[in-house]
């Protein structure tokens, strides 16, 4: 069985003023999403699932279901605010969904295989795409997840600010920890990460960070179902609080249900956080093309 793609894209990107999952970077105007699908089918993927808002739903459907028709087998989840919170009240003044893992959790009906997880608005590459395909042919058990480690010198943004998931990695190979740093920006020529008391702290370039790519088995739809729950039960009150997949996957080894390989890549990564970053995406993009790496028309 083949796996599944499971693309993150109802997030509501407030930082950079736009539905920027639905951009055109590329040369004939292909989205950063058409990028990651392309690499997807390449690597062996059997099957795309959005998980999306259904208020956007129209405009997805219309960008992509041409150009993946007889190509991949698609589907569309959405993430709403009351799903799966079981007998707890969403509050009313709660506006933004619930956070990266409840996005995973709203799938649990569409996805029965092993599947990786990504974000809509991030260029992870093609080595990162044929690492994950092997790991979810071979690999992946109900107590075997992965996350692919990227090089933090190669994901940050010079136009401000990110918050990067940074690995601790033991000697096998698999993630002991990941820490979220909220605040890396490049400084005096060195990574610095800033806490909240304003003191900072330099990364190494080739320090592993996750860029939420992850590997899964179903089973972990019945755990984060859990954790979720115990989420609820702690924020529901808080607004602006959040449901992230590092809660699940630190749960997941704190708990002692499995472990999570960190997949390395010398891959680089590149995503619009800030509106700034646009033109350095199509830049790459287009040197990729030149390259030879992508045709110049993906869907030709």
């Amino acid at each position: 069985m083949q796996p599944t793609l499971l693309i993150l894209a109802a997030g509501m990107a407030s930082r950079y003023g736009s539905l920027k999952q639905i951009q055109e970077f590329g040369p004939s105007g292909e989205t950063i999403i058409d990028y990651s699908i392309y690499d997807a089918i390449s690597a062996g993927f059997g099957k795309i699932v959005f998980i999306i808002r259904e208020n956007f739903a129209a405009d997805f459907k219309e960008i992509f279901e041409p150009k993946l028709k007889g190509r991949v087998a698609v589907d569309y989840v959405y993430q709403e605010m009351d799903a799966f919170v079981g007998d707890h009240a969403v509050p009313a003044d709660r506006t933004k969904p619930w956070g990266t893992a409840h996005a995973i959790l709203c799938a649990k009906n569409a996805i029965n295989e092993p599947f990786a997880v990504i974000n809509a608005d991030d260029f992870y590459g093609t080595d990162s795409f044929v690492k994950m395909a092997a790991f979810l042919n071979n690999d992946c058990k109900p107590d075997v997840y992965s996350v692919v480690g990227y090089e933090l010198g190669k994901t940050v943004s010079e136009h401000g600010s990110v918050s990067r998931g940074v690995c601790a990695v033991n000697t096998a190979g698999n993630l002991s920890a990941i820490n979220e740093r909220t605040k890396i920006y490049p400084e005096n020529g060195q990574i610095v990460y800033e806490e909240a008391d304003g003191s900072k702290h330099p990364l190494s370039a080739d320090t592993p960070v996750s860029m939420n790519f992850w590997g899964f088995h179903p089973s972990v739809f019945e755990l984060s179902q859990d954790l979720f729950n115990e989420f609820l039960d702690k924020n529901l009150s808080n607004p602006k609080s959040e449901f992230f997949i590092p809660i699940v996957a630190d749960e997941f080894i704190r708990r002692d249900k499995g472990v999570v390989k960190v997949l390395p890549t010398s891959a680089k990564w590149f995503g619009v956080t800030y509106k700034e970053d646009a033109p350095g995406v199509q830049a790459s993009l287009s040197a990729l093309v030149a390259n030879g790496e992508y045709p110049d028309n993906l869907w030709k």
